[in-house]
């Protein structure tokens, strides 16, 4: 758990960047910040590794105080995704992976299988990419070794700040599904800062709202839709995702199902597929429910989960 309080940051040229924030991160959630540009997202994201310090307040990880911590090996415990990347183009992939590993004293077997096991996670194969050098490798791809390098040294929180926005949109899907997919297998406590309100609702378990170095809102995808705080929140999100949502919470699940392109377990529930889709997301709020097996009789249909449902609500026309 990560927790803020009353945090006020004021820089030397007297801009508030944050004023008097306080907020609780759960253990093992994908929690997103969001807001327009200079709201205090990443100032707030960079408090927990100490890149920032606040002027008043205090950040805390579990009940320790991060101020009482040494910055160097606070920040061998985070994990870090950034825009830019910054992998070293001059190491192999293999030693930009191996970084913290090695920092923190790991043995040559056991940094090579956790970067094995993650390159295979992200759908890179150890052999053929852990060779070659970053400038060798596409944009998506960079970031796919960013995420691995964060992960490497198997923190439990990681940060990551607009991670996937310089990406093509392709890209950019192909990763927001990798990262939700990840979280479901290593849970670990995840911060990540974009201005990007779809991808928000489409990864993230918690949403922090942010406007002028305050918190505007704090809630799951489905409650920003459902439930916008004030106008500044209703607008951020959008009229008319919100009038979408409304539409496509009646119909049924079998108009969503999609097959599987991994293997399903038991925290899948099966449902019938005359299910309304508001019903389903009301399930899919437990976080213990990965999914749902949509069925008719006992015919498999398919699946839904958050994601799927969520990007039909987002869709510019609706899937039929």
């Amino acid at each position: 758990m990560i927790r803020f309080e009353n945090i006020r940051k004021v820089f030397p040229d007297g801009t508030e960047a944050l004023r008097d924030v306080s907020l609780t991160i759960p253990k093992e959630q994908l929690v997103v910040i969001i807001g327009p540009s200079g709201c205090g997202k990443t100032t707030l994201l960079k408090m927990i590794n100490r890149l920032e310090i606040p002027t008043t307040g205090e950040v805390f990880v579990g009940d320790k105080a991060i101020s009482t911590i040494d910055p160097v090996e606070l920040r061998k415990t985070i994990g870090y995704v950034i825009q830019r990347i910054g992998l070293f183009p001059h190491m192999t992939i293999e030693k930009n992976a191996a970084l913290v590993p090695n920092l923190k004293g790991w043995t040559k077997d056991k940094t090579t299988a956790r970067i094995h096991e993650l390159m295979i996670m992200v759908g890179l194969q150890p052999d053929q990419f852990l060779p070659k050098y970053p400038l060798e490798l596409s944009g998506g791809q960079q970031q796919r070794i960013g995420v691995v390098r964060a992960l490497a040294a198997n923190p439990d929180i990681i940060l990551m700040d607009e991670p996937f926005s310089a990406l093509d949109p392709i890209s950019r899907e192909q990763l927001q599904d990798e990262i939700k997919y990840l979280q479901e297998k290593i849970k670990k406590t995840i911060v990540f800062v974009t201005h990007d309100i779809d991808e928000a609702l489409k990864i993230a378990d918690m949403i922090v709202v942010m406007k002028d170095g305050r918190i505007e809102q704090v809630g799951t995808p489905t409650e920003l839709i459902e439930n916008p705080f004030n106008d500044f929140v209703k607008n951020f999100i959008g009229i008319e995702r919100i009038n979408r949502k409304k539409s496509i919470g009646k119909r049924e699940l079998q108009d969503f199902a999609s097959y599987f392109d991994r293997e399903w377990d038991s925290h899948y529930l099966e449902v019938e597929a005359s299910m309304f889709v508001e019903e389903a997301i009301s399930l899919l709020e437990n976080e213990s429910t990965k999914g749902l097996l949509v069925k008719r009789s006992n015919e498999v249909l398919g699946f839904v989960n958050q994601s799927i449902l969520l990007r039909a609500m987002l869709a510019k026309e609706e899937v039929v």
